[in-house]
């Protein structure tokens, strides 16, 4: 293999990964991003009116659209933040001697798990923490931050080298979903069902899903 090359096998075996990994991920968040949308009636027609002020009543929605929408880009943020797929990420390994967090020394060579779900709810980090608010991502020392992972406070898919192959895809793929279910019909909950008695509670698995299954009515748009 040439230096700075990878070889056939590795490419396919991480596109194998991204693809089926990224499946369910994909699915899951956009379910959560749904649920909370419906939860707060406010907040669904904030990103419902954006949609239509930008995009109108065209047929479909691409992903070049989606992404000039911000508010609904702060809304797939904000589901993510507060409903990380993943909340304990894969195991890593201190390299070298000498590093402390939160006063304790991790010794070289041990096993180190993090713990985002946690990390995304810390108070002194973000104002509310368990709340769903979209807004905190127009404001300072939020508007910057991105999925990369540069800003500890936010690290749904990691940082540095390591972090999730599947970044790219569930960046692009979750907005579009999300917008095109928003713009192709209005959404409610089943008879008999409030926003506030909406159950998100929490199942952890192999993934951070819903504990109950969210059950949604879609109504055509009236045009």
């Amino acid at each position: 293999m040439s230096t700075g090359k990878m070889a056939r096998d590795n490419v396919t075996a991480i596109l194998f990964d991204v693809f089926t990994a990224g499946s369910d991920t994909v699915a899951v968040t956009v379910e959560w991003a749904m649920a909370e949308l419906l939860r707060d009636p406010t907040i669904m027609a904030k990103a419902c009116a954006e949609i239509k002020g930008v995009l109108g009543y065209n047929e479909t929605v691409g992903e070049k659209d989606a992404a000039g929408l911000p508010y609904l880009q702060a809304v797939v943020k904000e589901a993510i933040r507060l409903h990380p797929v993943a909340p304990i990420m894969l195991p890593h390994k201190a390299v070298e001697e000498g590093v402390e967090v939160g006063g304790y020394a991790v010794p070289k060579g041990a096993t180190v798990i993090f713990n985002v779900w946690a990390i995304m709810r810390d108070p002194a980090i973000w104002d509310r923490p368990d709340e769903f608010v979209p807004e905190r991502w127009f404001l300072d020392g939020a508007a910057d931050m991105d999925f990369r992972g540069k800003d500890f406070g936010f690290i749904p898919f990691g940082s540095g080298r390591r972090m999730c192959p599947g970044l790219p895809m569930a960046e692009r793929v979750v907005p579009h979903i999300l917008a095109s279910l928003l713009h192709a019909f209005e959404w409610r909950l089943p008879d008999g069902l409030s926003a506030e008695q909406l159950d998100v509670r929490e199942k952890f698995t192999t993934a951070n899903v819903m504990a109950v299954p969210l059950k949604a009515v879609p109504v055509a748009i009236s045009q």
